[in-house]
């Protein structure tokens, strides 16, 4: 009765169907340009990995792919293999976005060398999904479009291009709901993952690559995606993706497969001749297994046929290490068998037929990125977006206001009503500490500035959508005017007249000048820190250290001029001491501490038993080694602008040199 059941592994579609449901037939929309062939000849890639610890670490040489060859046909090019065969190495090759070096081999589109910004053309959906949570589909449409199609197309065009993609990819009913973020719920992850394809598909790339389109999908949503890249393949596109393992219905799509194990290839030509090829050389399907799950166990040594031909070759392996040893000659055994058959001789021939007379390697040229768009016209859309992402995260500006306005109340409540005597003195000083304070560990948060977006940014500047410049002052604008300039208006107008500070209009804002300039200091610093960095909670680890060295030489927790020659340089260094310095001339200078409440004149020596060491504002900041001038204001706020000023220098070279490669 077995035998008269059909047979899962040999059950392929019909061809010219692909198992496409009727319902689901090619829509002439998504046609466009029409699909490259992509041709790879002799790639190999091998990278520098270091073992052992410290000085003891040892450099060695990982080979990644050895002799990679194979052709990339307007179509579904599936490339599949087990955790670590270097499918994702080889996709990233093709679309440009490897590191070059330890790169060899050659790629041609349509028999010319790839061009040198290759990966600006070409569309590349990464795994993790890389859309702006806080804006509609149809605004994250709207901002590629904006950036990636020249200013020759216009606007009216540029919509209908978003309209027509919105259309064709079945997002017109969550097309104004937003993708969504941790904190707010928003679209499916079927539609937030069509809504990637769609920035990609903006540009009608002759050539789209994904790395995992199904991942984090559940099994009908990674189909319904499959199909709609299936309709796309069907009008002429060359579609190029990795994946690990596919169900039935979806391995049935493709029309070519590339089967990777340990860097080498296993098998590269028609999907539907697969099976004949792994019967051919020993290895038989079982009945109702799906194929992709076969190759795999084939690979990983797992099926039953493995086994038979392990035994048969050796009766003795029992170790782990033997077996591990066993799974390494198997994948050369299959990669030399595929070498030897019909499949690999005609893949061959035909990339042999292909005209290499312009091969050329443009290793230097392979990190070319041209713009379609000006500066200007960038800085425009990026600030848009930061701006809109500002505001649709109410816990990082609406919020952010709401705890300074009640931070300043109670600080205000604190230090409420300050008297001219020796304790309005020590309050001054303790309130001017908390203020500087206050404003350097706010500055944390733009911590996630960089950190958060840093994949976003990644995936944009490779693919062209701006340069690094419009990206960095962009979020300067969104970040160090509404975020640290707001708070420190707000935070000064409440304290400073509870407090009962020197009432002078110049006062007022100078002490109001000195908290924007402690605070954009401590956010540069910030930012210069956290740059570059993958994880939050180191960067945020490394500023909060640096500001707590920072507040020991701030002034009122040390007397800066007892503190030893060989340390006392590290003052220069402490931004809350600088705007503290400021704070204590600008509210002290001109006080007198020695009289009493009513006014009353006590005599030079009670008031120096009162005050301890000082009478007036100058004799306490003279203790403090703190010069009385006007030059001795406005020092401190130079000193923090030039602070600033390397900051964001440091910040923003470490974003440009950043690796954008993978």
């Amino acid at each position: 009765m077995a035998e008269d059941q059909p047979h899962l592994c040999i059950q392929m579609s019909e061809p010219g169907t692909n198992g496409i449901p009727s319902g689901a037939q090619p829509s002439p929309g998504l046609a466009g340009r029409a699909g490259s062939v992509l041709t790879f000849h002799n790639i190999c890639y091998r990278v520098k990995t270091k073992t052992g610890l410290l000085c003891f670490r040892k450099t060695t040489q990982k080979e990644v792919l050895r002799d990679v060859n194979g052709i990339m046909k307007p179509g579904l090019n599936a490339i599949l293999g087990p955790t670590g065969s270097g499918k994702s190495s080889l996709l990233d090759i093709l679309a440009a976005r490897k590191d070059p070096r330890g790169l060899s081999g050659d790629i041609l589109i349509n028999g010319a060398p790839q061009p040198a910004n290759f990966k600006c053309t070409s569309g590349y959906v990464v795994q993790d999904d890389v859309v702006m949570g806080t804006l509609t589909v149809r605004e994250n449409l709207q901002f590629s479009a904006a950036l990636r199609l020249p200013k020759s197309v216009k606007e009216r065009e540029k919509k209908e291009r978003v309209n027509q993609i919105i259309k064709e990819l079945g997002l017109s009913k969550v097309a104004d709901s937003k993708v969504g973020t941790q904190f707010t719920r928003g679209v499916s992850g079927g539609e937030r993952k069509r809504t990637n394809i769609g920035m990609e598909l903006i540009t009608d790339p002759a050539v789209l690559f994904l790395d995992e389109p199904t991942t984090g999908l559940d099994a009908s949503t990674a189909n319904a995606v499959l199909l709609l890249l299936k309709r796309m393949s069907k009008q002429g596109k060359t579609i190029i993706f990795s994946i690990h393992q596919p169900r039935y219905s979806i391995f049935r799509l493709f029309d070519s497969l590339t089967l990777l194990a340990a860097g080498r290839v296993l098998y590269h030509g028609p999907a539907q001749e697969a099976l004949n090829h792994f019967q051919s050389i020993g290895y038989q399907c079982e009945p109702y297994n799906n194929p992709a799950d076969f190759f795999l166990d084939v690979i990983n040594g797992d099926s039953t046929a493995v086994a038979m031909n392990k035994a048969e070759e050796d009766n003795t392996a029992e170790s782990t290490e033997e077996y591990s040893e066993y799974d390494k000659t198997l994948a050369e055994q299959l990669a030399e068998k595929y070498s030897d058959s019909a499949y690999y001789r005609e893949t061959k021939a035909h990339l042999e037929s292909i005209s290499s007379g312009n091969r050329k390697k443009n290793k230097a040229l392979f990190r070319q990125i041209t713009y379609a768009n000006s500066f200007l016209h960038q800085l425009k859309w990026v600030s848009k977006r930061t701006f809109k992402n500002m505001i649709g995260n109410p816990q990082a500006s609406i919020a952010q206001l709401f705890v300074t306005a009640l931070l300043g109340l109670i600080v205000g409540a604190i230090f409420f009503g300050l008297e001219q005597n020796s304790a309005g003195l020590q309050n001054r000083v303790g309130a001017m500490f908390f203020l500087t304070t206050n404003q350097c560990f706010s500055s944390v948060s733009a911590i996630e500035l960089f950190v958060v977006e840093k994949k976003i940014f990644i995936h944009e500047y490779i693919s062209g959508y701006y340069r690094t410049s419009a990206y960095f002052i962009a979020k300067l604008m969104a970040d160090l005017i509404p975020i640290r300039t707001l708070p420190s208006i707000i935070f000064t107008c409440i304290v400073y007249f509870m407090l009962g500070l020197k009432p002078t209009v110049d006062a007022f804002f100078i002490m109001m000048f000195t908290l924007m300039m402690v605070s954009y200091t401590a956010t540069s610093m910030a930012l210069a820190i956290a740059a570059g960095q993958s994880v939050v909670s180191v960067a945020n680890l490394l500023v909060t250290v640096v500001f707590v060295f920072m507040i020991i030489f701030s002034g009122l927790l040390v007397n800066l001029t007892s503190v030893m020659s060989w340390l006392s340089w590290l003052k220069y260094f402490s931004i809350p001491r600088y705007g503290m310095t400021a704070l204590q001339i600008n509210e002290l200078t001109g006080l007198d501490f020695c009289g009493s409440s009513n006014n009353t004149v006590l005599s030079s020596d009670s008031r120096f038993r009162q005050m301890g060491r000082a009478c007036t504002g100058e004799e306490y900041l003279d203790s403090q080694g703190i010069e009385v001038s006007s030059w001795g204001l406005w020092q401190n706020h130079l000193a923090l602008a030039c602070m600033t000023l390397i900051f964001l220098t440091i910040a923003y070279l470490k974003l440009h040199f950043m690796k954008k490669f993978s």
